[in-house]
């Protein structure tokens, strides 16, 4: 469940997953120069959690699970964290007026990479869920969105 207790102290699941992604992706983060001293400046290496409230925590959970095939944050130790694949991530502030999430309620809206968007399309449909026709921008890739059971945007993106 989103938002649980972690069986291991934060401070350790952070190392574990924090390991886990370095094995994935070997080389160092990036650093840039700051202005005054010239030292580097730290970065972060990529997004370590997404937490947001729910109505229904459990139940939108389970649908991420069962739709999306997102692991849920371990309840026991024999749990395993949700692993993703390493791959570009967009990073964007939209302004509050913007109609792109839909709901003007909505402050947030989640992109998942996905390898094959027809198949993740027709997977959905095929589960009832509505999608809107992907739509394909050539330098980008293509887009489908839909939205979860308590209406948060997702947005699909399939990279060029």
């Amino acid at each position: 469940m989103l938002g649980a207790s972690f069986i291991l102290p934060r401070n350790e699941f952070a190392m574990a997953a924090q390991n886990a992604a370095q094995a994935a992706s070997p080389a160092p983060p990036a650093k840039a120069a700051l202005e005054s001293g010239g030292s580097e400046m730290e970065k972060v290496a990529g997004i370590g959690g997404f937490f947001f409230r729910a109505h229904d925590p459990k139940a939108l959970g389970n649908w991420y699970q069962q739709h999306l095939g997102i692991a849920l944050t371990p309840t026991s130790e024999d749990g395993n964290v949700w692993q993703q694949e390493a791959g570009p991530t967009a990073f964007s502030p939209f302004p509050e007026t913007t109609k792109y999430f839909g709901d003007s309620a909505k402050v947030w809206m989640v992109n998942f990479r996905v390898h094959d968007l027809d198949k993740m399309v027709a997977q959905l449909r095929a589960a009832g869920i509505e999608v809107k026709d992907p739509e394909t921008y050539p330098k980008l890739g293509r887009f489908a969105r839909l939205h979860d059971p308590e209406g948060n945007p997702i947005e699909l993106w399939q990279p060029a």
